[in-house]
């Protein structure tokens, strides 16, 4: 600070302030001054030390914020949950909500894709709205549309999914033979990736004539069936050749046709035989290529762990089926190699067969036996196949003797459900169990514990994240017994979640469905439903149950089970299937009730985990709140009689929250018991002055900073005499 000394020089050696000593009854008042080189002071102001608005002369902390709100960060007002929409109809998203302060918003495609204005999609976007309009709506618009709102305290965020209603995808396959006779034979194929978002109601099946007497036009089969299955037996010559191609329907229309078959001739087909088990050892062969040796064809299969074509052999002509692993990191191939290891020690009728592998850099592969009669529970729905208890009693001990089997070589296979129980052939009732990639050995003395399968068949052990064991495998049994014999899961929720719990709980009873089934049926089930383990029947004694041994000559066990239910319960496992094979449940592991650190083995990420495009974008909305500081409202000039309590208020925007000091002619003000400064969170700044003096008059400044720049109102307020 400088001084100026008259005629003296202007450099001065510090300011100082100077209190003089009272008389009684004087007020205490203190001098600023400076002193010259010669130490002369100069007096430049008095201030009263009872009028702590005048005193400018001590270092004021800026004000922030302050916080008060416990309500949500963004409530969204009575939001939209679902739309659904034609293919090529309008769709509009709208999403209102309440914030305190500015915000800034962003669309996000299935918590990946940013969504922006382009030719078919526009954003009306204001402080409490935002409105996503997609017009013409395709196929790939479908899925959930997350807005993610930001305010000053935070993100907020919510959902609303797009149904999009279209005639369905083709078929995901062409149509294979699983059985074929001299007479008939029997068509499969997988259903559509996509059904258009409205259930598949039925299939086309249709066949081309080819060779001499063929006319080489697609003539119609039928257009009524029910499952992705169906026999042929009627239109074709001994020595006639065909190809086949299969479309799918909802109730918005017919599907464009699948892929063509290959060309089938019907005078090579042979009286279908079983063939032997042998106890053989299997190479894994890791100087050739699967491609080298097998033709490869239609995808039959896809899970988690790979994909499995059809193939066949170059030499021989052995139709086979190959799995091919995605093992993209060593952990994987260590995997896809421990399941082709134990495969190879599994040599039993009832278990699907490895025939060989191939270990190259590039790929991993099992080959094993073709088992072309489809699952066990699509065959079961069939128009021409008669469901009654004795028949799901047989299939049950042919599982019984296949774990059995793999139980006494103390594996434990985790993975039992209807999906890996698949028919040998199209006509006859012997099953084989499939898909052993979660199979584990159980060793003594060091116990195992896993984190995956699928969440209606697991036993609560599972979920728990609680050492297995053989009995495992018994509660998926008796899952899949119960399911079998009324088409009713028990314990399937209205989400994961739910039904994790139910199954941690074991809490299940016997639906209506089992007021034809016999007690020695229930008896079985609830001797493997146990939530102990311990408790569970084993496989010799659950062969030994009197329900194996049971009769079939009463009308009562005879009779016919409906279908409807397991129709229904196929539908949705089909639905499920599309893009996830098998779940894993450490996406629901809270429900174990255990505490889990951040080597748990269930802390994997979940399905909230935005892409690197979405997270961006979500990232940027801070980018986008931020301001320099501003006045939304600012205060104006006053006039106060002397004693009055004033009050000055002012609403100052900004992004980083402003820093506030206020001001009198350009000194900060600190607050006292008479001198009062609020910050709230909804931007408004209010400066209290209590007993107004005429010495308090002046200009009043407020000044709101934050790294971006600031910002200055200023009023007068004038104290009367």
């Amino acid at each position: 600070m400088a001084c100026d000394g008259g005629a003296q020089k202007k450099t001065y050696v510090s300011t100082i302030n100077l209190e003089l000593k009272p008389s009684t009854g004087q007020r205490t008042a203190s001098v600023k001054g400076c002193r010259t080189e010669n130490g002369t002071l100069l007096v430049t102001r008095l201030r009263d030390k009872e009028n702590p608005a005048l005193d400018r002369g001590k270092e004021v902390k800026p004000k922030r914020k302050t916080y008060i709100s416990t309500g949500p960060l963004v409530e969204f007002l009575d939001p939209q949950e679902k739309v659904q929409v034609r293919v090529g109809e309008s769709a509009q998203l709208h999403c209102s909500f309440s914030s305190v302060g500015p915000t800034a918003s962003c669309w996000i495609h299935n918590r990946k894709k940013l969504v922006v204005d382009g030719e078919c999609t526009h954003i009306e976007t204001s402080s409490n709205s935002s409105i996503l309009t997609i017009s013409e709506v395709r196929a790939m618009d479908a899925g959930s549309y997350t807005l993610f709102v930001r305010n000053h305290r935070g993100t907020a965020q919510h959902t609303i999914t797009l149904s999009i209603r279209d005639r369905p995808e083709c078929p995901a396959s062409c149509p294979y033979v699983s059985q074929l006779t001299p007479r008939s034979l029997v068509l499969s194929w997988r259903g559509p990736s996509y059904d258009g978002g409205s259930a598949i109601t039925n299939y086309v099946v249709e066949m081309q004539s080819l060779g001499p007497s063929g006319t080489g036009d697609w003539t119609e089969l039928t257009n009524q069936c029910k499952d992705t299955t169906y026999r042929v037996h009627s239109g074709m010559h001994s020595q006639g050749e065909y190809r086949f191609r299969v479309r799918a329907v909802n109730a918005i229309g017919v599907s464009e046709p699948s892929e063509v078959s290959d060309c089938i001739r019907m005078d090579t087909a042979v009286e279908p035989q079983e063939e032997p088990v042998l106890d053989v050892d299997i190479v894994t062969d890791s100087s050739h290529k699967v491609q080298d040796h097998y033709n490869i064809h239609e995808k039959i299969g896809v899970g988690k762990f790979g994909q499995v074509f059809r193939l066949t052999h170059k030499e021989t002509g052995r139709v086979c089926a190959g799995k091919f692993y995605r093992a993209p990191v060593s952990r994987d191939k260590e995997a896809a190699r421990k399941e082709i290891e134990l495969l190879k020690q599994l040599h039993h009728p009832k278990l699907v067969q490895c025939l060989g592998a191939y270990d190259t850099r590039s790929e991993i592969t099992l080959i094993m036996e073709y088992v072309a009669g489809g699952e066990l529970f699509e065959r079961i729905v069939d128009e021409h196949f008669e469901h009654t208890e004795p028949n799901s009693m047989q299939y049950m001990r042919q599982i019984l003797e296949g774990v059995l089997y793999i139980h006494r070589k103390s594996i434990v296979h985790l993975d039992l459900k209807p999906e890996n129980i698949v028919c040998v052939n199209a006509t006859g009732t012997l099953i084989k169990i499939i898909d052993f990639g979660l199979a584990r050995k159980l060793e003594p003395g060091r116990p195992l514990m896993v984190m995956q399968g699928t969440p209606e068949f697991v036993a609560p052990e599972v979920i728990n994240y609680e050492p297995v064991a053989l009995a495992t495998d018994m509660w998926s049994i008796g899952v899949i017994c119960y399911i079998l014999l009324s088409g009713v899961s028990p314990f399937q929720g209205n989400s994961d979640a739910e039904t994790l719990a139910l199954v941690t709980a074991a809490a299940w009873e016997f639906d209506p469905e089992f007021d034809d089934i016999t007690d020695e049926a229930k008896d079985f089930i609830s001797k493997l439903l146990k939530k102990e383990k311990r408790s569970r029947m084993s496989c010799e004694q659950a062969l030994a149950h009197p329900w194996m041994a049971s009769s079939s000559s009463t009308s009562r066990v005879t009779k016919t089970l409906n279908k409807d239910k397991m129709r229904r319960f196929l539908a949705r496992q089909r639905w499920q299937r599309t893009g996830k094979a098998v779940l894993a449940l450490r996406r629901m592991a809270h429900l174990s009730h255990r505490s889990e650190g951040s080597d748990s083995p269930c802390s994997s990420a979940s399905d909230s985990v935005l892409g690197r495009e979405a997270e961006q974008a979500v990232a940027s909305l801070e980018q986008q709140l931020r301001s320099q500081p501003s006045f939304f409202q600012a205060f104006h000039d006053l006039m106060e009689p002397c004693g009055a309590t004033v009050h000055m208020a002012c609403i100052i925007q900004g992004f980083p929250d402003p820093e506030v000091v206020w001001l009198l002619d350009d000194e900060p003000l600190e607050e006292t018991e008479r001198v009062q400064i609020q910050y709230k969170e909804d931007g408004l700044c209010t400066l209290t002055l209590a007993h107004v003096q005429p010495e308090d008059s002046g200009i009043y400044k407020c000044r709101a900073s934050n790294y971006l720049g600031q910002a200055l109102c200023s009023a007068r307020l004038t104290v009367a005499r």
